[in-house]
């Protein structure tokens, strides 16, 4: 979730499951449909109080589609509550799968967990102990799988106290992850999640962790390490990654947690100082996002398709959202 302090009017939302998106017929929902209606990104606007010179969260969650419109989810919290309940200052926790069709969220009349397709429906709660007594919405980061049908939970309390947990919205089953992982998000198909643990000798591991058991374990190199933005493939083996530095172009890599194999990579055509934000693997390419702020508060996101083969890069998506948000949630962020 990206915060800003800017303050300005944005364009009126329709309503998700009211407008559009709820009232399209089965047999219209085709993959093109599907791609028009997926979900790019979500935002809440600011409001400003001078006297206390401190903004806030209002109105409601909007999302940005790809065919241009803006829909609002009404159902989701716009602020978070702290540990005891009372309502804050910062925005609820908020997600998006990375194909753009699922929503988690925590609802406004409760701050429960829940999952819900984007196009409307009724919305899928998690189970309660999703949200442990005592855990306000900035100690909860939400991921989803790329399509939606897993949701990663970690908490930003004492991990030892509160594990990262793996659900399965269509069941609620969980599965928890011991305290020495640092989770880096699922893999292409969802069925793995990838994590790191520094080890006694202060290196740092790299494991595929399956929900169900099993786990795939390697010591990568210190650049694979320095990456950051990580993407594992859906076989659960590669891995791959950027590196970035203030004068030389990002570069795409790739890590493989069987072999070992460390591939030399490509730059990519980008400047030396811009960054790729996220990672992921679709159709045998990675997919990252890159954001750059303009001088009027607004931000631009670009989606570039990368064969990290040779550096070959194409712009799959690009759009912006407008000056006046408080935070905003990238789709497979």
């Amino acid at each position: 979730m990206r915060l800003s302090s800017a303050a300005a009017a944005l364009l009126a939302p329709a309503v998700i499951g009211a407008l559009g998106l709820g009232s399209v017929p089965a047999q219209a929902d085709t993959s093109a449909t599907a791609a028009r209606t997926a979900v790019r990104a979500a935002w809440i606007k600011t409001c400003y109080d001078e006297k206390r010179e401190e903004s806030w969260p209002c109105g409601t969650w909007r999302l940005l589609l790809r065919d241009g419109r803006q829909v609002a989810v009404p159902a989701a919290a716009a602020r978070g509550v702290d540990g005891k309940g009372r309502r804050t200052r910062q925005p609820a926790t908020f997600a998006i799968s990375a194909d753009g069709r699922v929503l988690a969220y925590e609802r406004a009349r409760d701050h429960r967990l829940v999952v819900q397709r984007a196009d409307g429906g009724p919305a899928t709660e998690l189970p309660a102990s999703a949200r442990p007594r005592g855990v306000g919405s900035d100690e909860l980061a939400l991921t989803l799988s790329p399509s939606g049908h897993r949701v990663l939970i970690d908490y930003t309390d004492d991990p030892e106290r509160l594990r990262t947990k793996i659900i399965t919205v269509a069941t609620g089953g969980i599965t928890t992850l011991p305290a020495v992982y640092s989770t880096q998000g699922f893999s292409a198909d969802g069925d793995q999640v990838l994590a790191t643990r520094t080890m006694s000798d202060n290196t740092t591991a790299m494991y595929a962790l399956r929900p169900g058991g099993g786990l795939l374990k390697r010591t990568p190199p210190t650049i694979v390490v320095n990456g950051g933005t990580y993407a594992l493939d859906a076989g659960g083996t590669t891995v791959g990654f950027f590196t970035a530095s203030q004068d030389k172009p990002p570069r795409a890599r790739t890590y493989d947690l069987a072999s070992g194999e460390l591939s030399a990579g490509a730059d990519l055509p980008l400047p030396a100082d811009v960054a790729p934000y996220l990672a992921r693997w679709s159709g045998g390419r990675l997919t990252t996002t890159i954001t750059t702020d303009d001088r009027s508060g607004a931000t631009v996101v670009r989606v570039l398709t990368v064969d990290p083969a040779n550096g070959a890069a194409e712009q799959a998506d690009k759009y912006t959202i407008n000056s006046g948000y408080h935070a905003y949630v990238l789709a497979g962020e």
